[in-house]
Order: C-alpha cells, then structure tokens, then sequence
C-alpha cells in the first residue's frame, strides 16, 4: 500500500474517531437537555442538573468543529455535495445550535416561572433533534442518498427532506437519542443526590435498555436494505472519480465486509457490551464506570456503521455509480499530509484538555449552593 493510501485510511479512521468523540461528548449534554424536564421537576433540580454539564457543555462543541473541519479538509468532495444538498437540514442544526446556548445562558436570568420554563423547552428540543438528526444522518447512508454529478463534477441533489425520514433513518435517530438520553442521564447521576439522581438512574437503565433493542432491530433490518459494491474502477494511477467507477446494489450487501473478515463481528458486539453494561453500572448505582461503558457503547455503534459501509462514504440511491467512496473523495496527499501532522500535535492536546477539565471540575453539584446565589451558576 501506497503513502496516499495509508493517508486515506488514517483519515478515514481519523474522521471515525472524531465522529465517536462528538457523539459521547456532545450527546451528554445534549442528553442532558433532553431529559431536563423529566429528570428535574422543580426549578432548583433543572438548575442542578444544567450546572452539572455548565463547565462542559460550550467546550464539547469542539467536535463539532473538529468533524466538520476534518471532512471540509480530507474529503472536500463529500462536504460540498452533503451540505449543498441537505439544506434545510443543516438550517434546522443551525437554529438549535444558535438557541441551545441562549437556553444556558438566558433561562435563570429572569425568575418568573413561565420564563423559565420556556427555556426548559428551548433545551429539550435543542438537545433532542441534533441527535435524532446525527443518527438519522448515518441510517440514510445504509438507504443511500439521491445525487448525482454532471461531466464537470458538479453535484445534484434530488432528493427532498421528507425523503430523508425514512423509516429506517428514523430508527437510527431514535438510537442515537437512545444513547445520549443514556449518557446523559449517566451524568446527571455523576454529579446530582437523592432524587435527581435517583429518577436518572432510572431513566439511564431505560435508555441503555431500548438502545439495546433498536440496535439489534438496526442490524437485522439492514440485511433486507441494498447494499453497495464497488464492482470496478479506474486502474491503477488514473485519476479517481465518481465517474470512473461501477457499483452494484444487492440485498445484504452492506454485511459483506464482516463476511470477508469474521473479526469485525466484534465491533457490534462491543457496542451490545457497552450499553448492557451501562445498563447493569447504572443499576448498581455505578455512575463513573456506566459514563465509560456507555463511550464503549457509542463506540461500537460507529464504528460499527463504518464497518459495514467501508469503503463507502456517501452512497448515492439515484446514481448507485457515482458514489463516493474514500478513494474517489479524499483529499491531495499532500494536503492528508499536512493534516496528519496538525491532527497528530492538536488531537492528543484536546484530549487531554478534556480530560483534565472534567477532572479539576469533578464533583457533586450543590443544589443549597445555588439556592444561595452562586454568581457562576446557570
């Protein structure tokens, strides 16, 4: 294998990492946000709950930069026709993003309780539809999205956004909010007592239990979904476009490469060991070490996606042959090049940025303390 090629691949696993660590980090708090109002029933209880991801949530949206930087630079071909396509996808994440930090920060301003509880909402939504819409984003991947390219490369999106809420990207979404309800209430659990913590037990062991069942309905449903083969493709040192490519569709065809290499099996039984895990942790009363089965859980699950779906990155529905795969969609290797090398100094640094902050910030969350007014507390 080839420098280039080994580029790609990194990059492609790269993108996987970054992928995961948006889905654990991000979908805490907006796991969190999304059970805001079942988990705390009075105002000081949502005011805990919220303080306990405050010094956390705005510094987690660092994924989202990260991922979207990282297709931007390594896969420019799949950032241009994924974003000029889903529009209206990308306005409604862009309007809950803009109003989930105005939640945070305007919510406890004003105590009139009508106020207030505008805001809850304002943070149940925002913290519900991004996840339901990341994990909606990967089911359509299995269906396959409706685009294609011109002579000139360039891109048609024909599809529409009814089109995109699919049952089965429903069924994705519903997993991902699964996960993020699971991890969020996990750590609620981390930094909450008595009956916060108590009703996020609960709602933890709910969340990992039907996460379990969704995923195991996901994985037999998607061997009656076509699946994509790359049949045949430019040769060797031409040029490689969605426009020199064949690629075949079949029934199971998306389980193939667990077929070929029996040890992937182990991916989606590490995410089944992960949420049955969380599951018995949250159960045990053991916050901190369901928090990690939990990652181990999201972990699985994309990568899981990505094993199945590999070497394909956005398969095209209307045009199966103009697909793009990480072979016909990454960026120079002069470019991976370069970006190994800044990901290589700033990933590891970010990582461990995140670590030490949740580890100085540690601790439980005092609910008398922000009775009293603390000056920092949402």
């Amino acid at each position: 294998m080839d420098l280039y090629a080994v580029l790609q691949v990194t990059w492609w696993l790269l993108l996987g990492v970054l992928l995961m660590g948006l889905a654990v980090m991000v979908g805490m708090d907006m796991g969190v946000g999304t059970i805001l109002r079942y988990v705390g029933r009075t105002d000081l209880e949502r005011r805990v709950a919220l303080n306990i991801v405050g010094p956390h949530w705005d510094g987690n949206q660092v994924w989202f930069i990260l991922g979207g930087g990282a297709i931007f630079a390594a896969f420019p071909l799949i950032y241009a026709t994924a974003f000029s396509g889903f529009y209206v996808v990308m306005l409604l994440l862009l309007w809950t993003m803009i109003m989930r930090p105005l939640g945070f920060e305007y919510r406890s301003q004003v105590a009139q309780a009508a106020w207030r509880e505008a805001w809850d909402w304002v943070l149940v939504v925002s913290g519900a539809v991004p996840m339901i819409v990341f994990g909606a984003a990967f089911g359509n991947l299995f269906r396959g999205v409706p685009f294609h390219f011109e002579w000139n490369m360039t891109s048609f999106y024909t599809g529409g956004f009814l089109g995109l809420l699919n049952p089965f990207a429903i069924l994705s979404g519903v997993l991902s909010l699964a996960l993020a309800v699971m991890m969020g209430s996990l750590t609620v659990m981390n930094g909450a007592e008595g009956a916060l913590r108590q009703r996020a037990r609960a709602l933890a062991q709910a969340g990992a239990a039907a996460a379990v069942a969704l995923f195991a309905i996901g994985g037999f449903w998607v061997r009656a979904i076509p699946g994509y083969r790359l049949a045949g493709g430019p040769g060797t040192g031409v040029p490689q476009t969605p426009l020199q490519q064949t690629v075949t569709t079949a029934s199971g065809a998306w389980l193939a490469n667990f077929g070929a290499h029996p040890l992937l099996w182990v991916v989606p039984l590490t995410g089944f060991a992960g949420m049955i895990g969380a599951w018995l942790a949250a159960r045990a009363g053991r916050s901190h070490l369901g928090w990690w089965l939990g990652a181990v859980a999201w972990i699985g699950v994309i990568g899981t996606a990505g094993a199945a779906l590999f070497p394909f990155m956005l398969p095209s529905s209307s045009a199966p042959s103009m697909s793009l795969t990480l072979w016909n969609a990454s960026s120079s290797e002069t470019t991976l090049l370069w970006m190994a090398g800044f990901a290589a100094v700033f990933v590891p640094l970010i990582l461990w940025y995140t670590g030490w902050a949740f580890w100085v910030m540690r601790g439980k969350v005092s609910a008398e303390k922000i009775a009293r007014g603390d000056e920092h507390a949402y």
